[in-house]
């Protein structure tokens, strides 16, 4: 199948999870989410993974986002694997993992990548948007833990972004400068979207406090 790209419509699917049968589209509502899959249960890495998203569990609520897992094992091994998650993490997973033993969600979105391993998932890593529109893609080697700061990150971009007409600058994090879109030019159209001031480097790249704080 042809690989998903920026903007794309996220597929839709109902597979079975540890809180119950997940319509995914429905599921999402009027959400953002992040889908992430992991390459099997009761491995290192993914149990790290998962716990610290779980502590993460505030910060995805104060973005308006949720948090979906997904791994090809059945749903008693996942069952069985959240109560090492939550052992080894000190707090409990407060999101679903969808067991996806049929590799439906895995070949949808694929997760498979043969010549890594024809059998596992890699760490893919989807962020879609309330009108169900993919966002952000981003693969990891199964032997690589993800960033979920930096995925934090991504979306407090987007959703200003989406709000507001500016671009975060490299390494941007929430509270500081941001890129003033280089199609505005017309003074008072800057001067009333960018009250606080702009600061020109180059023609091209003008620095802005961001909006909203």
């Amino acid at each position: 199948m042809p690989t998903l790209r920026l903007g794309d419509t996220a597929p839709d699917f109902t597979q079975e999870s540890t809180q119950g049968p997940i319509h995914f589209h429905q599921w999402l509502g009027d959400s953002w989410g992040v889908l992430f899959s992991h390459p099997k249960d009761f491995t290192p890495v993914c149990t790290t993974e998962l716990g610290y998203t779980a502590k993460l569990a505030d910060d995805f609520r104060k973005r308006n986002t949720k948090v979906l897992a997904v791994s090809v094992d059945p749903l008693d091994s996942h069952n069985g694997w959240v109560g090492d998650i939550e052992e080894t993490s000190g707090v409990k997973v407060n999101f679903p993992i969808l067991a996806d033993p049929d590799r439906k969600v895995a070949t949808l979105y694929d997760m498979i990548h043969p010549n890594a391993n024809d059998t596992l998932t890699v760490r893919s890593v989807y962020v879609i948007d309330p009108k169900k529109k993919i966002r952000l893609v981003i693969t990891y080697p199964a032997s690589t833990g993800r960033n979920f700061d930096e995925i934090l990150r991504v979306i407090d971009s987007l959703q200003l972004t989406d709000q507001h007409s500016v671009a975060t600058p490299v390494n941007w994090k929430q509270g500081e400068d941001v890129i003033v879109a280089p199609s505005i030019q017309d003074p008072e159209v800057l001067k009333q979207k960018f009250p606080k001031g702009i600061r020109a480097v180059k023609p091209y790249l003008r620095y802005t406090p961001q909006p909203g704080r």
